[in-house]
């Protein structure tokens, strides 16, 4: 993408109604007002509140808010100039219950707070393979702990990755830290069972795994 292009997106970001930029001073160093307030303050309801973590053009965050009306569904990504595609649609689709959050995902407790998400989606993360890399992978045990500062006793979190070692990683550290494992499934496209969710919406670049033949691979769980 040309850096004219980005531009235009960054400046057209702006002016969108369901996008959030804070700086990250505004994270760190005060309350961030919309903390503890996304549903009311946003939303204008109390439905459940869902986040798409690394979320890139926001297709999942998109279809999840069109198949899931009553549910509220935030995308987080720190490249707006990515997440302006979903945060486009979500405009012209006029779709109430989608917006987007430029932030890092370090920063997660810094932008709701704590108690303030029912679900939480990981997809399609960079798996990190090299060991040197394990600080930056999604699941690893830091990540967890962020999560669960801001998830719900009973919040639920998704991982849904074409990554094998994704996959094995993040199942191994479920069962070694004693978390529960709801379900799991390394093809779920062939394997009956998998969820609704997980199978009928596909970004793009999943359609290219999917032309590949690779699996895709799908863990739920709670984090204890």
């Amino acid at each position: 993408m040309g850096s004219k292009n980005k531009l235009k997106r960054f400046n057209e970001n702006e002016t969108f109604a369901n996008v959030y930029q804070p700086k990250r001073e505004d994270l760190v160093d005060s309350d961030y007002e919309m903390k503890g307030h996304w549903n009311a303050k946003h939303f204008k309801n109390n439905n459940p509140l869902v986040l798409e973590l690394g979320c890139g053009k926001g297709e999942y965050s998109v279809n999840l808010a069109k198949k899931y009306p009553n549910k509220n569904f935030i995308g987080i990504d720190i490249k707006g100039a990515r997440f302006w595609r979903g945060a486009k649609t979500g405009i012209e689709e006029n779709i109430p219950n989608v917006a987007f959050l430029r932030t890092q995902i370090e920063l997660l407790d810094k932008a709701f707070a704590e108690n303030e998400v029912d679900e939480i989606w990981i997809t399609f993360p960079d798996p990190q393979i090299k060991y040197k890399r394990t600080k930056h992978r999604m699941t690893n045990s830091e990540f967890l702990k962020r999560y669960k500062k801001v998830l719900k006793p009973d919040g639920v979190m998704n991982l849904k990755t074409d990554s094998e070692f994704m996959h094995g990683y993040t199942l191994g550290l479920l069962h070694g830290e004693g978390h529960e494992v709801l379900y799991a499934n390394h093809n779920v496209y062939k394997q009956e069972g998998s969820p609704e969710e997980v199978t009928s919406i596909q970004t793009h670049y999943e359609n290219i795994y999917l032309e590949q033949n690779k699996p895709i691979t799908y863990i739920r769980f709670k984090i204890k």
